[in-house]
């Protein structure tokens, strides 16, 4: 598997990636979440175009590789935020999630930001318990920043509050002495 910046041609498959890493929220109550429509094409070309749209490909001996897994971020009050992170079910429990997100925290420290943001379901176990098990930590209200809010009210305005959800940040270090991912 490699990271690498998603082509146009990838975009469509990352749909595909997006509905099947939804299937499972259906056994957890969640049927809206699994039935959710991928982001647009067009939304996913606006990410690609500026160099935060991160596929992880399975080497196929041809080409780039199949897409098994992509990340999208957008910059938040000096901050990288993960706008949605997917990984499809068959390459699931192999580190695709992990890799995409130290992907990010490079990129995002060469870029100069100070950490990474999320929001992710409070009590579904691949969301905010894996983010915790990779050094992410839950926001108190009162540490959401302006932009935080806005995503809030855009993820109320969804529909995604009728679960819970958590902002969750991860510091990124600024020396070059860490091993380049997300700490533990």
């Amino acid at each position: 598997m490699r990271i690498r910046p998603a082509a146009p041609a990838d975009l469509p498959a990352l749909q595909d990636v997006e509905r099947t890493a939804g299937a499972p929220f259906r056994d957890l109550g969640m049927p809206e979440i699994a039935d959710d429509d991928p982001p647009a094409l067009d939304e996913l070309e606006r990410y690609r175009k500026a160099g935060r749209c991160w596929i992880a490909a399975e080497e196929d001996g041809e080409g780039d590789g199949r897409p098994v897994g992509y990340l999208i971020a957008e910059p938040v009050d000096g901050a990288l935020h993960v706008e949605q992170v997917s990984v499809h079910p068959d390459a699931a429990r192999r580190g695709v999630g992990r890799a995409l997100l130290a992907h990010a925290a490079r990129h995002a420290r060469e870029e100069g930001w100070t950490a990474l943001t999320l929001t992710t379901f409070a009590d579904v176990p691949w969301n905010a318990p894996y983010y915790a098990r990779l050094g992410f930590r839950t926001l108190a209200a009162c540490e959401l920043t302006p932009g935080l809010h806005r995503i809030r009210a855009e993820e109320s305005a969804h529909g995604l509050d009728h679960w819970p959800r958590v902002f969750m940040r991860l510091e990124l270090p600024r020396d070059d002495t860490t091993s380049g991912g997300p700490s533990r």
